[in-house]
């Protein structure tokens, strides 16, 4: 790697962490901890989401569980439901979008707030 391609790569990767995109995977520490979200009946629940890739769910006493991973500015969870759902990072916010089975739109989307490392 040339002197330009490490300063250029530098210099990418400070804007992307302005932009709030991390260049992360499943021990992306701004995902990992505990999530307050609602579900599509407005109803509260918590995700967790572990360093080791694990993603947990209390809701409405389901036990969901699935795993996670990040893209770009987002932590992607796959449910053993067979629903995605995302959590993204837009500035200093972030937005829950769940996904069924067969949906190309979200079905459901609520503010997520982290409220456990």
């Amino acid at each position: 790697m040339t002197h330009l391609d490490k300063q250029g790569s530098s210099v990418l990767s400070s804007f992307l962490a302005l932009l709030g995109v991390h260049e992360g995977g499943k021990n992306d520490n701004t995902f990992v901890g505990t999530w307050a979200v609602k579900d599509s009946n407005d109803e509260p629940f918590e995700i967790t989401l572990s360093a080791s890739g694990a993603a947990e769910a209390d809701r409405d006493g389901e036990g969901m569980s699935g795993t996670w991973e990040t893209e770009g500015a987002s932590a992607i969870i796959s449910w053993n439901t067979g629903w995605i759902t995302k959590i993204t990072r837009t500035g200093d916010t972030f937005t829950k979008t769940a996904y069924d089975t067969t949906a190309a739109a979200p079905t459901n989307i609520s503010e997520a707030e982290k409220i456990a490392d």
